[in-house]
């Protein structure tokens, strides 16, 4: 089944218009889900928002957005209201400014999308804005309303298509400084770097997508998969044997000779 576009409306540069689509670069499908359910009749439990006051079920019609002014205080905010803040940006990209791409650092990036032209008319266009900021080593910067925010984004040229970054905002991204201002700023022992580096070498690989495997999950499907198996046998008797603990790892009181003994067992014959 095709995937439908998160997202359609028209990418434009000065009097460059073309029509594009955007997709999620990221999907969670494959993550394994839970429903909550009863479990003395098995049906799914369904939630519903409640009063918190005089704990009576809140009808669909009568839900509405509010901020907090003051305690027990509200402003009370409508569908259409919302919707209206920023209809200019809901169907166009307009990119406002182009900065080098090497400047937006990584934290500022949120979600990733891909963007990709909606017509065969519109791909002419469309390739030599992304030519054009991919030779300059540029990024495009604009707004777009998404999920009825308006959210600054990041246009990065990628092979035939642009990835489009949602921005996060200024008040969202925390100072380095007060976090790491506790750590030494002195440079690294002159005896240990060498040791370091030996094991960066040995360690280094191409990157595969394997790195980032889910250990957690596999282990999730393995116990429902086993659970399968037994909604079709007679259920057995657990036994009563203790679980043997892991081992718990000793402290490490020198790490020059935690550095050896690593550079020692990667250099070893049986380990290639």
């Amino acid at each position: 089944m095709a995937i439908r576009p998160y997202w359609k409306g028209y990418l434009k540069l000065s009097l460059v218009t073309c029509p594009v689509q955007m997709m999620p670069a990221t999907s969670e499908n494959e993550k394994v889900r839970f429903h909550t359910l009863n479990r003395a009749t098995q049906n799914r439990v369904v939630s519903h928002y409640v009063d918190a006051v005089t704990g009576k079920d809140v009808k669909d019609e009568d839900e509405v957005k509010a901020y907090q002014r003051g305690e027990n205080e509200y402003v009370l905010l409508e569908d259409d209201e919302l919707e209206n803040v920023a209809l200019e940006s809901t169907k166009t990209i307009d990119i406002e400014v182009f900065t080098p791409r090497n400047g937006v650092d990584w934290i500022w990036l949120d979600t990733p999308y891909y963007l990709s032209p909606d017509d065969p008319v519109g791909q002419e266009a469309f390739s030599v804005i992304r030519d054009a900021m991919a030779a300059e080593d540029m990024v495009g910067i604009s707004r777009l309303v998404i999920a009825r925010r308006e959210r600054a984004v990041m246009l990065e040229p990628r092979g035939k298509g642009i990835v489009l970054w949602t921005l996060r905002y200024g008040d969202e991204v925390r100072d380095a400084e007060s976090y790491f201002e506790q750590v030494d700023d002195q440079p690294a022992d002159s005896e240990m770097m060498p040791l370091v580096q030996q094991l960066i070498k040995k360690q280094t690989q191409h990157w595969n997508p394997k790195m980032v495997s889910d250990p957690v999950q596999d282990r999730l499907l393995d116990i429902i998969e086993a659970k399968k198996k037994q909604m079709k046998k007679p259920v057995r008797a657990k036994s009563k044997g203790k679980e043997k603990a892991e081992p718990v790892p000793s402290n490490v009181i020198n790490i020059m000779d935690a550095l050896r003994k690593s550079v020692d067992a990667e250099n070893r014959p049986d380990r290639h």
